[in-house]
């Protein structure tokens, strides 16, 4: 009579623990590289670009944990018109100081805008500054004083 040796007892009834923790991390690991790249690629590629004019009423940093620099611009389009207001961000390091400096005065701004990004701590807007010229004072400064009525 044959003997047939006697088969090794399995060593666990469901799958390695091992194996899911693997997987888990393997699967996280794929998903911030995934948002990485995508975040890279709204970055890299503006949805638009333009400029903008008015006058730079505002520019701070600001944020509780990822600190910004914002903007705005308030755009006039007719004298005695309340301004419609415009809110940028500012990235660019050679931008921030002269754009401080330009506060109260009239600007035209270029900008990119790069919709979709997953966080602010790029910017709160989507509008980002690119760059900026100053064109003059503020349109109220340039209002001529008109005459009184005549002293008696």
């Amino acid at each position: 009579m044959k003997t047939t040796p006697a088969a090794a007892p399995p060593s666990s009834a469901g799958p390695s623990r091992r194996g899911f923790k693997a997987y888990l991390w393997g699967g996280l690991a794929v998903a911030v590289v995934l948002v990485a790249l995508y975040t890279a690629f709204m970055l890299w590629f503006s949805y638009s670009e333009g400029e903008r004019a008015g006058v730079l009423q505002k520019f701070s940093k600001r944020g509780w944990i990822c600190k910004t620099y914002e903007g705005e611009l308030a755009l006039y389009v007719v004298g005695g018109v309340a301004p419609q207001i415009w809110h940028f961000s500012a990235r660019d390091a050679t931008v921030l100081q002269p754009l401080r400096a330009a506060v109260g005065q009239q600007v035209r701004i270029h900008y990119e805008e790069h919709r979709g990004l997953p966080t602010d701590c790029f910017g709160e807007t989507d509008y980002f500054a690119t760059g900026f010229e100053v064109i003059g004072p503020p349109p109220s400064s340039t209002v001529e004083a008109r005459p009184g009525p005549p002293a008696p």
